[in-house]
């Protein structure tokens, strides 16, 4: 059988996933569905290989890369899930103090994927923070099914609470110049918005296609907002509309951008939703915005 094709899919398929991977559907609800679209010589178990990640041959910044250094350590998280692990990873040869991202993942926890990220925003000069909310319940266990599980089992504004203390650690880094910002995805771009209405001191915040926070939590937005939604998107994006205009209202600094024919996760190399232009069009976007208010 040819290996299976984005173009071959249908977008309903790629609907289904998202539902499957918000926990919207359990995996039983997932796999019967998604028979319905195995047809012309599709099985759903070569459907099911092909929606999962591929985390084996697609980091870009790979753990070995010598451009960049990391290492786990654990931070204080008072109000959220107590000491919280983290990939801390800034540039080799750095000679003076830079910007601090936090870099928030999705609902699975700290997956290679975001890890590659935080290894991304150090190559580009940043000293990158990566916690894990799943550090309470034993860490990201490995596989994204399972880290979902996990997830879903804290309550979301203490999580919230742990990443508003990894801004504060990396604050009080010897590399970081004092100056930091937050980039998130999916839930991680929820949190990304909500470090904006949290914290006053933010530099900069980059959500991509988060769900947006409450209208009377916008007034109290001091960062300069960076967003990023995909076309496609059709559960994040009806909460947009709403969302510009009360930040138009309120004055706020922001751009956002809508990316045509980008699904949820566009950013996400790992899986077929990943949409090559957008993401490198969106995460330039992003470190030049990181080098506008973080430098």
């Amino acid at each position: 059988m040819h290996p299976i094709k984005k173009e071959d899919i249908r977008q309903e398929v790629f609907d289904l996933y998202d539902d499957y991977a918000h926990n919207r559907i359990d995996r039983r609800s997932f796999v019967q569905r998604l028979s319905t679209y195995a047809i012309g010589g599709l099985t759903v178990p070569a459907l099911m290989s092909f929606l999962m990640p591929d985390y084996a041959t697609t980091a870009q910044v790979k753990p070995e890369d010598g451009r960049v250094k990391t290492t786990y350590i654990h931070y204080d998280s008072p109000k959220g899930g107590g000491s919280i692990k983290a990939l801390l990873a800034w540039p080799e040869g750095l000679k003076k103090k830079t910007g601090g991202v936090v870099v928030v993942h999705e609902n699975r926890g700290l997956n290679p994927y975001i890890e590659d990220v935080a290894r991304r925003v150090a190559l580009a000069g940043f000293v990158a923070l990566a916690p894990d909310a799943l550090t309470p319940l034993g860490g990201y266990p490995g596989n994204d099914d399972a880290g979902r599980d996990l997830q879903a089992k804290r309550d979301k504004n203490e999580m919230l609470e742990d990443f508003i203390a990894a801004a504060d650690y990396l604050k009080t880094q010897p590399n970081c110049n004092g100056k930091v910002g937050v980039v998130g995805f999916c839930f991680g771009g929820w949190i990304a918005n909500m470090m904006a209405v949290r914290m006053p001191g933010l530099s900069a915040a980059v959500p991509f296609y988060g769900t947006q926070p409450a209208a009377d939590d916008v007034p109290k937005i001091k960062a300069p907002l960076l967003l990023h939604y995909g076309a496609l998107d059709t559960r994040v994006n009806e909460g947009w509309p709403a969302y510009e205009a009360t930040l138009k209202n309120n004055h706020k600094k922001y751009t956002a951008y809508i990316y045509p024919n980008a699904n949820h996760g566009f950013h996400n190399n790992t899986t077929p939703r990943y949409d090559k232009d957008a993401a490198d069009l969106a995460w330039q976007r992003t470190i030049d915005f990181f080098k506008k208010h973080l430098l």
